[in-house]
């Protein structure tokens, strides 16, 4: 079974992501399926595949070219988590902001737990703070404003 779910979390990246695959969504993650910390427009979680999708069309169009590279994958029972490495180019604007054509390199990890060949439940870490940062829409050495100093007259 561990083998088998290490496959199965390589193809959920190489057929959802790399090759942009929509349908590969329906085929791999489950009806109830959750999606922890990737949330909808409300802020929830993302639930089953017409919940997920929404997030997929606007992650692939701010990055048609997106490579997720599984660096290291553990699986134990009916769980298995990657490591990942994610490359892009920023080429759309479905981030609330102009595309900015600026390459992005950041990392995540997903554990995921499969039940009947499809995801029931997922739990995603991905550095999107670098992300933001590289593409200039983050900034943390932004100047803070000094509180004055309180006159003493």
């Amino acid at each position: 079974m561990s083998e088998k779910n290490k496959q199965f979390i390589r193809r959920w990246f190489e057929e959802v992501w790399n090759k942009g695959r929509e349908e590969a969504i329906d085929e791999m993650f489950g009806e109830e399926g959750v999606a922890n910390g990737l949330v909808d427009e409300s802020g929830q979680p993302l639930r089953g595949p017409e919940g997920f999708k929404p997030f997929f069309r606007k992650f692939r169009e701010a990055f048609p070219e997106i490579e997720v590279t599984v660096e290291d994958a553990i699986a134990e029972g009916d769980r298995v988590a990657a490591r990942c490495r994610v490359r892009g180019r920023h080429r759309g604007d479905s981030l609330g902001f102009a595309a900015t054509d600026q390459p992005v390199e950041f990392t995540g990890m997903s554990i995921v737990r499969i039940s009947q060949g499809k995801i029931v439940e997922a739990w995603n870490n991905f550095d999107f703070m670098t992300m933001f940062q590289q593409l200039g829409a983050l900034r943390l050495d932004a100047p803070t404003q000094e509180t004055p100093e309180p006159s003493v007259d």
